[in-house]
């Protein structure tokens, strides 16, 4: 079992984690950004295409905590543009897709761009390309060559929601809603007084502090952030003190946990889409439900 902290100490880590990384931490973050964008569009085989390229993440989303700030950046190629049925068709066990931006060229190319602008990347990982951190210039870098996803969906603005597919190596696909993710954290924060991603910011540096003493074993920032978006607004508003937005808000996450009705089954993740428990996931329920408890016990907060 960790230390637990005592009122002052809390308090102290509460007021302190509260912020994003600083400006120095800050300005790594943006060169390791811009590096990137630099190398794919001045690639010589992507340009003429609509390609973005752009950090998703906690990086965007400020919800970052310092000194554990790597840089995650997806290079999108919009066109040729997937979706449910017609990406089985171009990428199914026949590869009957005969046109030139395959999943294997489109890694390739990317893997060429970095090589010439960072000297080495590694390839060995089955979704992202790895650039290795230069300490004191700028983090390390996961960028992901994933294609536009579009699924169709009358409840949508426009009647499709658009996100990003990847295939990974092992030959299974992952799609991810990063723009979502970006527009509803963004939403959320405010709608709460700006308390939903400092209460991020305080379990993600909790989750820290625990996988390093061994309490817990390491789990995905994200997952922090997927379990406070839970968290009714009103919950966030109703607390006084920041100290009581984080034990109120912890205490609503573990409630829906421990639900009998399938309270967990419920949750998604900030793109509002994707359940948070299933299928695919780096994370289970127990995992949840042990962040909780350890961190709350932790932070010493009462029964």
């Amino acid at each position: 079992m960790a230390r637990q902290l005592t009122h002052g100490q809390r308090i102290a880590l509460i007021n302190k984690w509260r912020h994003p990384p600083g400006a120095s931490e800050q300005l790594r973050l943006e060169r390791a950004e811009r590096m990137v964008k630099q190398a794919v569009l001045g690639h010589g085989p992507f340009r003429g295409f609509d390609i973005t390229v752009a950090s998703k993440g906690s990086y965007p989303n400020n919800t970052n905590v310092r000194g554990d700030s790597d840089v995650d950046i997806m290079v999108k190629l919009n066109d040729p543009f997937h979706t449910e049925g017609l990406a089985e068709w171009w990428f199914g066990p026949q590869d009957t897709y005969t046109g030139p931006w395959t999943r294997q060229k489109l890694r390739r190319e990317v893997e060429a761009a970095l090589t010439n602008q960072f000297g080495w990347v590694d390839t060995d990982h089955n979704l992202a390309l790895y650039v290795p951190e230069v300490v004191g210039s700028r983090p390390s870098i996961d960028v992901v060559p994933c294609f536009k996803w579009v699924a169709y969906d009358s409840a949508a603005p426009g009647g499709e929601f658009v996100g990003s597919v990847v295939y990974g190596r092992n030959g299974k696909r992952v799609i991810n809603w990063p723009e979502l993710q970006l527009v509803n954290g963004r939403t959320k924060n405010k709608t709460t007084n700006y308390r939903f991603k400092f209460v991020v910011r305080v379990l993600k540096n909790v989750e820290n502090v625990l996988a390093a003493e061994g309490v817990i074993k390491a789990l995905p920032s994200y997952f922090s952030e997927c379990l406070i978006y839970n968290v009714p607004d009103k919950v966030f508003l109703a607390a006084g003190m920041l100290d009581d937005v984080v034990r109120e808000s912890l205490r609503e996450v573990y409630r829906q946990l421990t639900a009998t009705w399938f309270g967990s089954q419920r949750m998604v993740e900030p793109n509002g889409i994707k359940k948070v428990f299933g299928e695919g996931q780096k994370w289970t329920e127990k995992d949840a439900r042990e962040l909780i408890e350890r961190a709350w016990y932790y932070l010493n907060y009462e029964g």
